[in-house]
């Protein structure tokens, strides 16, 4: 197991999912995905990474990870805009920790996984 925890990574595309958890093992982490066990037994997860395709109606998916993981939410999608208000009101308005507009670099992907965790 990795020394900073581990992170559930809720991806469906094929590419960027390799590459989300090449990142953030490179940062400490142990990435899981969805219902594969944790890392070490009874350890809970330190923050869950969503892809939302549709934020409009993400609600249902939000409110399963929420129950199912019991950890702060950082949320991907292409639909977001960029800038801090439109990432705050969509954060909010999702009920999550935070969200990260797709595209976006290595740097950006740290920065928001460790403002989630703030």
């Amino acid at each position: 197991m990795s020394g900073k925890g581990y992170i559930v990574v809720v991806e469906t595309d094929d590419l960027i999912r390799p590459l989300l958890e090449r990142w953030l093992g490179e940062e400490g982490y142990s990435v899981v995905a969805p219902g594969q066990p944790a890392p070490a037994r009874g350890e809970l997860p330190c923050l869950v990474i969503a892809n939302i395709a549709d934020p409009g109606g993400a609600d249902a998916l939000i409110a399963g990870l929420r129950s199912a993981y019991r950890a702060p939410i950082l949320a991907l999608s292409a639909r977001f805009r960029r800038g801090l208000g439109s990432s705050q009101q969509a954060a909010r308005r999702l009920g999550v920790r935070r969200v990260l507009p797709k595209p976006f670099t290595r740097t950006e992907l740290v920065l928001a996984v460790r403002e989630a965790l703030a």
